[in-house]
């Protein structure tokens, strides 16, 4: 199956769960109305944060080089139409043969506007996700490789910390040449 469509329907899975279940506690408690719309409108967008991020992740593990890394950008794009559609439609469904009063309007509706909205939910906060997640595990791994290179050479001492100056790295060499430019002895010879 293909990742896009595995998201999509996941993601329209968890959409029209929330919908419904914020459907039914509208009904319980109809006073909380506003507390139970940011509720749900939180769950629908971690669930692309986090799925997209782990996406990011992966993709940066499997390819550190970023001219081979996966098009997550059109995955979560066409995931995220799958999710409007699928999810107006089966919203709709479970309003029309349920007597669960999920707040629909029109089917029409549901797959236009609310579709769009509903695209625009998944795919800013998973493309967001995506590229945090990339970050992230590339700044890990450069992390790593430079504690294995820093290990790896053995005239590396480790610093103490707070020794002074060069205490912004983690190693130091005390042997390195420190001289830029060689020193001038004003009494010599100009060359010239």
């Amino acid at each position: 199956m293909k990742p896009w469509l595995v998201r999509g329907l996941g993601l329209a899975l968890i959409h029209v769960v929330v919908r419904v279940l914020l459907g039914a506690a509208l009904i319980q408690w109809p006073l909380q109305g506003s507390v139970l719309r940011w509720f749900a409108f939180v769950v629908v967008v971690l669930a692309a944060l986090i799925w997209a991020g782990i996406d990011g992740i992966r993709d940066r593990r499997a390819h550190p080089d970023p001219e081979q890394q996966d098009d997550l950008t059109m995955r979560w794009l066409t995931a995220g139409a799958v999710t409007g559609l699928l999810g107006g439609v089966l919203t709709w469904l479970v309003d029309t043969v349920t007597p669960i009063p999920v707040g629909v309007t029109t089917l029409f509706f549901e797959v236009t506007s609310g579709a769009a909205f509903t695209v625009l939910l998944v795919f800013l906060p998973a493309t967001a996700a995506a590229t945090a997640g990339r970050f992230f595990a590339g700044r890990q791994e450069r992390k790593d490789r430079r504690n294995a290179d820093d290990s790896a050479d053995p005239d590396r001492v480790p610093a103490t910390v707070g020794a002074g100056p060069d205490t912004d790295s983690a190693w130091r060499n005390d042997d390195a040449p420190t001289e830029v430019f060689p020193a001038v002895d004003p009494k010599a010879p100009r060359e010239g």
